[in-house]
Protein backbone atom coordinates (compact mmCIF):
# COMPACT_ATOMS: atom_id res chain seq x y z
CA UNK A 1 0.00 0.00 0.00
CA UNK A 2 1.44 3.57 -0.75
CA UNK A 3 2.24 5.72 1.71
CA UNK A 4 0.88 9.09 2.41
CA UNK A 5 1.91 11.42 0.08
CA UNK A 6 3.01 15.40 1.15
CA UNK A 7 1.72 18.19 -0.66
CA UNK A 8 3.80 20.21 -3.23
CA UNK A 9 4.67 23.65 -1.38
CA UNK A 10 3.76 25.68 -4.67
CA UNK A 11 0.29 22.96 -4.85
CA UNK A 12 -0.83 24.11 -1.47
CA UNK A 13 -0.24 27.74 -1.95
CA UNK A 14 -2.76 27.66 -5.14
CA UNK A 15 -5.45 25.44 -2.97
CA UNK A 16 -4.93 28.25 0.11
CA UNK A 17 -6.36 30.69 -2.57
CA UNK A 18 -9.10 28.70 -3.26
CA UNK A 19 -12.38 30.14 -1.99
CA UNK A 20 -13.53 28.68 1.46
CA UNK A 21 -16.06 25.83 0.89
CA UNK A 22 -17.98 23.01 3.24
CA UNK A 23 -19.54 21.72 0.03
CA UNK A 24 -19.13 18.24 -1.21
CA UNK A 25 -16.40 18.61 -3.81
CA UNK A 26 -15.12 16.81 -7.00
CA UNK A 27 -11.44 16.44 -7.32
CA UNK A 28 -10.95 16.01 -10.82
CA UNK A 29 -7.77 15.18 -12.96
CA UNK A 30 -7.65 16.93 -16.96
CA UNK A 31 -5.24 14.81 -18.72
CA UNK A 32 -7.07 11.45 -20.15
CA UNK A 33 -10.15 12.46 -17.54
CA UNK A 34 -11.20 15.74 -19.15
CA UNK A 35 -9.27 16.45 -22.21
CA UNK A 36 -7.85 13.88 -24.67
CA UNK A 37 -4.27 13.17 -24.09
CA UNK A 38 -3.07 9.70 -25.30
CA UNK A 39 -4.36 10.41 -28.90
CA UNK A 40 -2.78 13.43 -29.25
CA UNK A 41 0.70 12.04 -27.52
CA UNK A 42 0.57 8.66 -29.68
CA UNK A 43 0.26 11.80 -32.82
CA UNK A 44 3.50 14.07 -31.32
CA UNK A 45 5.14 10.48 -30.34
CA UNK A 46 4.63 9.68 -34.13
CA UNK A 47 5.87 12.90 -35.46
CA UNK A 48 9.29 12.48 -33.46
CA UNK A 49 10.20 9.03 -34.33
CA UNK A 50 9.05 7.43 -31.39
CA UNK A 51 5.71 5.36 -30.38
CA UNK A 52 4.34 3.34 -27.62
CA UNK A 53 5.54 0.22 -27.06
CA UNK A 54 2.87 -1.31 -25.48
CA UNK A 55 -0.53 0.28 -24.43
CA UNK A 56 0.07 0.03 -20.62
CA UNK A 57 0.07 2.94 -18.26
CA UNK A 58 3.67 3.77 -18.04
CA UNK A 59 5.53 6.44 -19.81
CA UNK A 60 8.98 5.26 -19.06
CA UNK A 61 10.31 2.56 -20.26
CA UNK A 62 7.41 2.34 -23.10
CA UNK A 63 8.40 4.62 -25.55
CA UNK A 64 10.31 3.43 -28.13
CA UNK A 65 12.23 4.75 -31.25
CA UNK A 66 10.94 3.02 -35.14
CA UNK A 67 14.16 0.85 -34.78
CA UNK A 68 12.75 -0.83 -31.78
CA UNK A 69 14.76 0.61 -29.21
CA UNK A 70 13.34 1.97 -25.64
CA UNK A 71 13.57 5.24 -24.98
CA UNK A 72 16.27 6.32 -21.91
CA UNK A 73 13.89 8.63 -19.02
CA UNK A 74 15.61 11.47 -20.17
CA UNK A 75 14.40 11.39 -23.86
CA UNK A 76 10.76 10.37 -22.71
CA UNK A 77 10.66 13.41 -20.26
CA UNK A 78 12.12 16.04 -22.82
CA UNK A 79 9.41 14.52 -24.89
CA UNK A 80 6.19 14.97 -22.43
CA UNK A 81 7.44 18.68 -21.92
CA UNK A 82 7.77 19.11 -26.05
CA UNK A 83 4.40 17.60 -26.28
CA UNK A 84 2.66 20.06 -23.21
CA UNK A 85 4.84 23.12 -25.48
CA UNK A 86 3.10 21.89 -28.34
CA UNK A 87 -0.08 20.99 -27.75
CA UNK A 88 -1.47 21.94 -24.66
CA UNK A 89 -3.74 24.29 -26.55
CA UNK A 90 -5.30 21.52 -28.91
CA UNK A 91 -6.29 18.78 -26.53
CA UNK A 92 -9.81 17.70 -27.55
CA UNK A 93 -12.37 17.45 -24.81
CA UNK A 94 -13.50 13.61 -23.97
CA UNK A 95 -17.15 13.39 -24.69
CA UNK A 96 -19.85 14.47 -22.34
CA UNK A 97 -17.03 16.03 -19.44
CA UNK A 98 -18.47 19.65 -19.52
CA UNK A 99 -22.20 18.50 -19.33
CA UNK A 100 -21.19 16.11 -16.51
CA UNK A 101 -19.38 18.46 -14.28
CA UNK A 102 -21.57 21.61 -14.73
CA UNK A 103 -24.58 19.03 -13.58
CA UNK A 104 -22.33 17.87 -10.77
CA UNK A 105 -21.11 21.13 -9.84
CA UNK A 106 -24.89 22.26 -8.61
CA UNK A 107 -24.62 19.84 -5.67
CA UNK A 108 -20.54 20.32 -5.19
CA UNK A 109 -17.67 21.99 -6.12
CA UNK A 110 -16.02 20.84 -8.67
CA UNK A 111 -11.87 21.51 -8.60
CA UNK A 112 -9.50 20.58 -11.71
CA UNK A 113 -6.45 18.96 -10.19
CA UNK A 114 -3.84 18.16 -13.12
CA UNK A 115 0.09 17.38 -13.35
CA UNK A 116 1.16 20.32 -15.78
CA UNK A 117 4.74 20.80 -16.26
CA UNK A 118 6.17 23.99 -17.24
CA UNK A 119 5.06 27.57 -15.78
CA UNK A 120 3.51 28.27 -19.61
CA UNK A 121 1.51 25.95 -19.80
CA UNK A 122 -0.96 26.62 -17.01
CA UNK A 123 -2.44 29.58 -18.78
CA UNK A 124 -2.80 27.90 -22.20
CA UNK A 125 -4.37 24.97 -20.38
CA UNK A 126 -7.27 27.30 -18.60
CA UNK A 127 -7.68 28.92 -21.48
CA UNK A 128 -8.61 25.61 -23.81
CA UNK A 129 -10.69 24.66 -20.70
CA UNK A 130 -13.04 28.04 -20.81
CA UNK A 131 -13.63 27.42 -24.67
CA UNK A 132 -15.02 24.44 -24.00
CA UNK A 133 -17.13 25.70 -21.15
CA UNK A 134 -15.39 24.24 -18.44
CA UNK A 135 -14.22 27.71 -16.06
CA UNK A 136 -13.74 25.93 -12.69
CA UNK A 137 -10.71 26.60 -10.24
CA UNK A 138 -7.59 24.61 -11.85
CA UNK A 139 -4.64 23.75 -9.27
CA UNK A 140 -1.12 22.69 -10.67
CA UNK A 141 0.29 19.48 -9.31
CA UNK A 142 3.69 17.90 -9.34
CA UNK A 143 4.10 14.46 -8.14
CA UNK A 144 1.65 12.07 -6.30
CA UNK A 145 -1.78 13.86 -5.83
CA UNK A 146 -2.45 12.70 -2.32
CA UNK A 147 -1.46 15.14 -0.60
CA UNK A 148 -2.86 17.91 -2.42
CA UNK A 149 -6.43 16.10 -2.23
CA UNK A 150 -6.62 15.99 1.10
CA UNK A 151 -5.83 19.21 1.54
CA UNK A 152 -8.24 19.97 -0.32
CA UNK A 153 -10.72 18.20 1.37
CA UNK A 154 -9.87 19.77 4.89
CA UNK A 155 -12.53 21.28 6.61
CA UNK A 156 -15.61 20.47 4.28
CA UNK A 157 -18.11 17.91 5.88
CA UNK A 158 -19.49 16.53 2.59
CA UNK A 159 -17.68 13.68 0.86
CA UNK A 160 -14.76 13.77 -1.44
CA UNK A 161 -14.10 12.23 -4.93
CA UNK A 162 -11.36 11.79 -6.75
CA UNK A 163 -11.25 11.08 -10.53
CA UNK A 164 -7.95 10.66 -12.15
CA UNK A 165 -6.30 8.24 -14.83
CA UNK A 166 -3.47 7.76 -12.88
CA UNK A 167 -2.99 4.43 -10.97
CA UNK A 168 -0.05 6.16 -8.88
CA UNK A 169 -2.35 8.85 -8.04
CA UNK A 170 -5.41 7.13 -7.00
CA UNK A 171 -3.37 4.74 -4.68
CA UNK A 172 -1.88 7.81 -3.63
CA UNK A 173 -4.94 9.78 -2.25
CA UNK A 174 -6.39 6.71 -1.27
CA UNK A 175 -3.25 6.51 1.20
CA UNK A 176 -3.77 10.30 2.26
CA UNK A 177 -7.65 10.56 2.32
CA UNK A 178 -9.30 8.04 4.58
CA UNK A 179 -13.07 8.24 2.75
CA UNK A 180 -12.04 9.49 -0.12
CA UNK A 181 -14.13 8.38 -2.56
CA UNK A 182 -12.65 7.08 -5.97
CA UNK A 183 -12.73 6.83 -9.58
CA UNK A 184 -10.52 5.90 -12.02
CA UNK A 185 -11.16 7.71 -15.58
CA UNK A 186 -9.42 6.42 -18.56
CA UNK A 187 -11.05 7.67 -21.90
CA UNK A 188 -8.46 5.62 -24.11
CA UNK A 189 -10.20 2.35 -23.89
CA UNK A 190 -7.22 0.15 -24.42
CA UNK A 191 -5.51 1.92 -21.65
CA UNK A 192 -8.10 1.70 -19.42
CA UNK A 193 -8.83 -2.41 -20.32
CA UNK A 194 -4.83 -3.06 -19.78
CA UNK A 195 -5.20 -1.08 -15.66
CA UNK A 196 -5.26 -3.42 -13.57
CA UNK A 197 -8.26 -3.39 -10.75
CA UNK A 198 -6.83 -1.09 -7.74
CA UNK A 199 -8.53 -1.75 -4.29
CA UNK A 200 -10.69 1.08 -2.97
CA UNK A 201 -11.66 2.11 -6.47
CA UNK A 202 -15.12 2.57 -6.50
CA UNK A 203 -15.90 2.95 -10.14
CA UNK A 204 -13.55 2.45 -12.99
CA UNK A 205 -14.77 3.82 -16.53
CA UNK A 206 -14.27 5.97 -19.60
CA UNK A 207 -18.07 7.24 -20.07
CA UNK A 208 -18.47 10.74 -17.92
CA UNK A 209 -22.68 9.75 -18.20
CA UNK A 210 -21.56 6.50 -16.16
CA UNK A 211 -19.14 8.91 -13.89
CA UNK A 212 -22.68 11.47 -13.18
CA UNK A 213 -24.76 9.20 -12.20
CA UNK A 214 -22.43 7.10 -9.75
CA UNK A 215 -21.29 10.51 -8.35
CA UNK A 216 -25.33 11.97 -8.55
CA UNK A 217 -26.10 9.18 -6.64
CA UNK A 218 -23.50 9.23 -3.91
CA UNK A 219 -24.60 13.33 -3.35
CA UNK A 220 -28.08 12.42 -3.01
CA UNK A 221 -27.33 9.57 -0.62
Amino acid sequence: MADPSPADPATLAQIRRLPHSIRPVVVCDVDEVVLHFIRHLEIFLDRQGFAFAEPVYRLKGNIRRRDGSLADDATVQSLIAGFFEDECGNQQLVDGAAEALDALSASADIVLLTNLPGAANRPVRQRLLAEYGIAYPLVTNVGPKGGAVAAIASGRSGPLVFIDDSPLNIRSVRASLAGAVLVHFVADPRFLASCEPIEGVGLKTNDWAEVRTYIEALLQA
